[in-house]
């Protein structure tokens, strides 16, 4: 896991540093979202239908910036806030959904 870390932050520093935090934030919160186990079963969000069916609001989301909010996203945002404990963002949240 740490090696993976490493690989991905010494790949973006190779980029812009700007990108390059915002991309080692948002593999972080998808390792999040697919480590944690949702309430009494054992998986995690990448196998949670509720998530799942938010793809597509996720990507409106994140292309339009967070002014575009559809139910679907909407739910699972509440649905992985129930979960996890961690205070990520919208955006964050929805690029997380988006590489699921």
């Amino acid at each position: 896991m740490k090696t993976a870390r490493l690989v991905l932050l010494s790949t973006c520093l190779l980029g812009s540093s700007a990108h390059a935090t915002s991309f080692v934030i948002s593999t972080d919160v998808t390792v999040s979202l697919t480590m944690n186990s949702t309430k009494g079963t054992s998986g995690s969000f990448s196998d949670d239908k509720i998530v799942l069916a938010a793809k597509d609001d996720a990507a409106a989301f994140v292309a339009s910036e967070g002014v575009i909010r559809g139910a679907r996203i909407q739910a699972a945002f509440l649905r992985i806030r129930g979960v996890v404990n961690e205070p990520y963002s919208d955006q964050q949240l929805a690029t997380a959904i988006l590489m699921l």
